[in-house]
């Protein structure tokens, strides 16, 4: 396909990650390709996303060279400019990353070639009572320990003006939105509404909305569902609630998710993509559903997720279950299915009917 300006997303405290970058950027002079950097600082200053990319000149592919939280500002990045997105990997625990950081120069001939597949991930915008802000008081407090804050969130200009509830931000989640509590000593309580409807009042340490990318990462932790990366869902899972109902909510992409700070709670941070961008207190809301965006994300071979479920989370098969036999069969996702097994093979379209 045809690229003319890529960007680069680098872990800069890797050497790994800094050689690679310094192989894409061979890789573009060979092929009379712009590669400019995606730099966060401006003069001392944390850039927005919309800025990045304009000073990375509008890229076409933007490289992300790192681990998952890597890709995650790639990912904000590609979506904000409408851009293709590769993964180069350099984490231990992640998901979401495409290649190993040795084969970056053939992963880029691939997409030169158009040898690849598109695939489209579901993504998360919000709104909220009032705009996002972190108070000067506990900035120092936020900072502590989480790098770098982005600027406060704007207000999506294709959506000023209208009589929809709240305040429409400009912010793009991947993985999920969170609300956390601030104290060590006090939870935070809120109403949780699904679709309109109060599911139930929650005293918790957090509570977060995650897509079905996010579904493996701070959800997944907190002991929610995994969901494939293809569904369009919106996860639900409370962080340490005072009660007995403390399962993940699965809901529909049309079903967004309201979260209201009770009168009798703290303050709570709202992260996004594990990102601080703003404080509320009690008598606040935000609302949590599927943005109209896609992030479109390169696939360079089939994706095998439950294989890198289970090589990720270390899955074994149960003493219990292979005690008086032998293990289940397991086979590369590249590779057809024993014959006995030929039944577990898809059709790879719809069947026609009669």
């Amino acid at each position: 396909m045809t690229v003319k300006r890529v960007g680069m997303v680098v872990h800069g405290g890797h050497p790994e990650a800094v050689a690679a970058a310094g192989t894409v950027r061979e890789w573009s002079m060979e092929h009379g390709i712009a590669c400019k950097d995606i730099d966060v600082w401006d003069d001392g200053d944390r850039r927005s996303a919309h800025e990045e990319v304009g000073a990375a000149g509008d890229p076409e592919l933007v490289v992300t060279l790192g681990g998952d939280g890597t890709f995650l500002r790639g990912a904000r990045l590609a979506a904000a400019a409408d851009a293709l997105v590769l993964g180069v990997d350099l984490g231990r625990v992640g998901f979401l990353t495409e290649v190993p950081m040795t084969d970056v120069r053939s992963a880029l001939d691939a997409v030169y070639e158009g040898r690849l597949d598109v695939e489209e991930r579901m993504l998360l915008t919000m709104r909220a009572s009032r705009r996002l802000e972190i108070p000067a008081d506990i900035e120092a407090l936020i900072r502590y320990g989480r790098g770098p804050l982005l600027p406060p969130t704007s207000v999506r200009p294709d959506c000023e003006s209208g009589g929809e509830w709240g305040v429409p931000l400009d912010v793009t989640a991947l993985n999920d939105v969170v609300l956390e509590k601030l104290a060590r000593d006090r939870q935070i309580s809120v109403g949780v509404y699904i679709s309109g409807r109060l599911l139930a009042s929650y005293s918790a340490d957090a509570l977060l909305v995650a897509t079905p990318t996010g579904s493996t990462a701070y959800s997944f932790a907190a002991g929610g569902s995994v969901v494939s990366p293809r569904a369009e869902v919106l996860v639900f899972t409370p962080v340490a609630p005072h009660m007995t109902f403390n399962r993940s909510v699965v809901a529909a992409p049309d079903e967004p998710v309201g979260l209201r700070i009770l009168e009798r709670s703290g303050r709570a941070a709202v992260s996004v993509d594990g990102q601080v961008r703003g404080v509320i207190g009690p008598g606040d809301w935000i609302g949590v559903y599927a943005s109209p965006r896609k992030l479109r994300a390169v696939r360079l071979g089939p994706m095998d997720f439950y294989g890198r479920l289970r090589e990720r989370m270390n899955l074994t098969d149960a003493p219990a279950a292979v005690a008086d036999g032998t293990p289940a069969p397991l086979w590369p996702v590249s590779s057809p299915p024993p014959g006995d097994l030929a039944h577990l093979a898809m059709p790879e379209g719809p069947v026609a009917r009669p």
